[in-house]
């Protein structure tokens, strides 16, 4: 995980922690976690926050497997847009 400006107030330990136990699950078991999730977020945002939530996951997997296609590349090699290019940072 990341840090930046927007991410500075969470606990980070206690995400990481979460994040590794959740590693240890099943894909079934992490797929199924996802899933129950979304009920709860989307509950929170706005449709339109929604959608762009769900683009963003989407671009994270796209660059993960462009990542996993060009190792050792580096991220400015990269051919897929994440949040930092769409949000100009």
């Amino acid at each position: 995980m990341t840090t930046s400006r927007e991410t500075n107030s969470m606990d980070h330990p206690t995400l990481r922690r979460l994040v590794d136990e959740v590693g240890a699950l099943t894909l079934d078991e992490r797929i199924t976690l996802l899933k129950a999730l979304i009920p709860g977020v989307a509950e929170q945002m706005t449709p339109r926050d929604f959608q762009a939530l769900a683009l963003e996951l989407r671009m994270k997997g796209e660059r993960f497997y462009d990542a996993k296609q060009h190792p050792g590349e580096g991220r400015a090699t990269r051919h897929v847009m994440g949040e930092r290019d769409l949000e100009g940072r």
